[in-house]
Formats: C-alpha cells, structure tokens, sequence
C-alpha cells in the first residue's frame, strides 16, 4: 500500500484489500450475489454513489462482533466499557481527520441527509423567522435542497438559488448579490456529485459571516476523496458519509461547532440522551451524546474509524491526485466523441465525470455499460433541478476512487463507443 510520502499509489496493491473487485457479473442480478453465470469482469466507476470496503474494515467490524459485541454507556461490565470506549474514539478519529477541535463537535447520524435534517429541525425551527432566506445553489444535492425548502416553507422564509456558469461553476458575482442582511444560513456543496465542480467553500464561508449568516457544507463527496480542515473552512456544519468513504453503511458525521451546537435542542429525544429524567421534566446529557439518542450505530463506528485508518495510511493527498488524474482522462476521453456531452469543468473537479450521449437516454447506455461489466451511475443524481438547468432529464456518471486505474476507463470507452454504433 502506498503511504504519504509516496508519489503515486500502488493502485494493483491497494485492490488487493477489495475482494469485491475481483469478482465477475453478468448473471442473474436478481439473486445476490456471484453465480455460475457470471462471465464478465466488474469495472466499477460509481463510486460516487458508494465506495467499497477493505477488508480491514470489515475486520474490524468482525472483530466488534465476535469479541465486544456490547451496548456503549449502558454497562459497568468490560464488554460495555470496550464498546463504549471504541465508539467514543471513533468520535475522536473523525474529528481529527476533518480538523474538528474534539469529540464534542461530531454527532454520528445515519447519513448526510439526517445531517441536514438535524439541522433544519434544531437550528432552523427555532432560529429561522419569517422575512429571513436561506442561500443555496443550483446544483445541490435532494438531500440539502428539499431540506431547506421544506425549511423555508413551514417558517416563511425564503430560499435562493445560485446559479452556475457555463462551466457549471459557481457564480460568484450572483452569490455575493443573493446573500444579504436577512441571510440566515448559506448552504452550498463543497464537490458537486454531478458536475464534479470543487467549490470554494471557505471563501463562501466568508461571505455568509460577512452577513451575519452561518454556512453549511455537504461534503459528502469532498471528505473521501481530499484533505479537508473544517477549521480552516471555518463552516458552522459540515456533514459527510461513512459509505462513500471506504465505510459502512448506515453512518454519517455532522461536524458542528461546539458553541452552537450547545445552543440546539436536542433532534430526537429518549434513551442516551438524557442526563436525567423526571416527571417535571428532563435534562440533556453533554455534547455530542445530546444528539444520539438510542442504541447508536456501534459496529458502524467501528467500521468507520478503520476506514479512516486505511485513507489515512493511503494518504488525503495522493489519493486526491489520483482521482484527479482519472477525471482529467476520463475528461479527455470522452472528448475523443463528437456526439458525447460532458457537464462540469475539465479541470479541478472532484473525480467523476457526467455526460449524456447524443440520442441515447442515460438509462440505456448504462444496460449497454453494464452489459460489459462497467458499473456506472444513470439518472438525475439526486440534481433534479440541476438536470432541468443543463436541459437534459438525466446524465451518466462515472466516478472513481483510490483503487480505479486507468484500463477501466478504457473500458468505459470502448462500452461507450459500442453503444453509439448500436443506436447509429
């Protein structure tokens, strides 16, 4: 495996930790799993989507199972305190790996989306008045647009949208005239999951204090793939996922700063997060458990502070210029085409290119990508209102990882150009 200081990653031995990538398709998809039909080798570029998992990852979680399967902060006996003390450091690694000052200032959710969620019920129900707005983009994900819709909707606030360019970057000239005195929040994506647009998320950061307003980042595709330091941001939230980032499913991070995390009610309310209850009434226990409430996703936690071990052992930096070189080729590629759309711009993007093929839906030419073992991702992205800015009512994507080469993209081409003759 390739380490820090290392120029490039050892991609054939990293690809070893995935088992998963060995295996062929092709067969019957609707019984899980390989099968005897199965005669195609997997390229898989949607990753954007969900990343795979090392096999330490799930060793971890095994070892979890088999030797302190246990609820956290429940028990005095040892296998309660082993899991307690687990899930409590795997707070402590996220908050070192984005930059987050301690443990107090990382709530583990079940995705980005009740990230996003937690906020908009804590912070905006109570802080959102009418006459106010909340400033997001065009090119936002569901999971944080209809968020603050929903938001704006029941307060009366309003919401603005920002638009992008021609380049599908940011318009910042529009940003800076949206944002205003009665801006509450701004809430912008830091890579855009279908145009792979890297946004300048510190400078935007800047422009809400300006305001008086506070920002909030959706970093789910920008923390597995790139260093990120949310203190150097300086956002007020950021949020991201375990399973985009060599984890799990079923866990994500809000980063929150602690001074205004202290400040939120709690988001859902009964065990674990209570200091103490009584008929009159109840108290909240310390951050971040206030904002965990239930049995919470131990093993996931686990699972997560490996997959944190693992990119750290890789290296933020390398595995970003990797990326960056597998987009900037697949870019160039695709290019190759005269009937092929690409969206987004050629270079600093995150590691994924869209693009629609003339007169070929996306879902199509996905069945024919899939029919020679290319796993992409076909659709809006979860961008509806961003496909109906760039006139199109779907895109397909490929998105790569650390374990990606470039033979796979080749791949991805020749299935490409297989299908433009099919429908010649």
């Amino acid at each position: 495996m390739a380490t820090h200081d290392s120029p490039a990653l050892d991609v054939d031995a990293i690809r070893e930790d995935f088992p998963i990538l060995d295996r062929k398709v092709g067969g019957d998809v609707t019984v899980p799993g390989p099968d005897e039909n199965d005669d195609t080798p997997l390229y898989y570029l949607d990753n954007a989507a969900t990343s795979h998992t090392p096999k330490q990852v799930v060793e971890a979680m095994t070892e979890f199972y088999y030797q302190y399967n246990s609820n956290v902060h429940r028990g005095i006996h040892s296998l309660s305190q082993e899991a307690s003390v687990a899930y409590e450091d795997a707070h402590d690694r996220a908050a070192e790996f984005v930059g987050a000052d301690g443990r107090e200032e990382i709530v583990f959710t079940k995705n980005t989306t009740e990230a996003f969620n937690l906020v908009a019920y804590t912070w905006g129900l109570t802080e959102l008045e009418p006459g106010e707005n909340v400033v997001t983009t065009q090119m936002e994900h569901h999971a944080s647009l209809v968020t603050w819709q929903q938001l704006c909707e029941k307060q009366g606030a309003e919401i603005r949208y920002v638009e992008i360019d021609d380049d599908g970057r940011l318009d910042m000239d529009d940003l800076r005239e949206k944002v205003d005195e009665d801006t509450a929040m701004v809430s912008t994506v830091h890579v855009s999951n279908t145009l792979g647009t890297i946004n300048p998320v510190a400078e935007i950061t800047d422009i809400a204090h300006e305001h008086g307003a506070l920002s909030f980042i959706d970093g789910a595709q920008a923390v597995p793939t790139r260093p990120v330091d949310v203190g150097e941001i300086d956002a007020d939230f950021y949020a991201f996922s375990g399973h985009k980032m060599l984890g799990p499913t079923g866990i994500g991070v809000l980063y929150g700063k602690e001074a205004l995390l202290e400040e939120l009610p709690p988001f859902l309310v009964g065990g674990a997060m209570i200091r103490r209850v009584e008929f009159e009434g109840s108290t909240w226990e310390d951050l971040p458990w206030k904002f965990e409430a239930g049995t919470p996703p131990i093993a996931e936690a686990v699972g997560l502070t490996a997959a944190i071990d693992y990119l750290e052992d890789v290296g933020m930096d390398a595995i970003e210029r990797h990326e960056s070189e597998l987009a900037e080729y697949a870019y160039d590629r695709l290019s190759e085409f005269d009937d092929v759309e690409i969206y987004g711009p050629r270079e600093e993007r995150g590691g994924l290119v869209g693009f629609n093929l003339e007169g070929v839906h996306a879902h199509d030419l996905s069945s024919i990508l899939d029919d020679h073992g290319v796993a992409v991702r076909a659709g809006d992205h979860c961008t509806q209102p961003l496909h109906d800015v760039l006139g199109v009512p779907a895109s397909t994507r490929a998105s790569f990882y650390l374990y990606n080469r470039k033979e796979e993209i080749d791949e991805l081409i020749d299935a490409v150009d297989t299908a433009r003759e099919l429908f010649a």
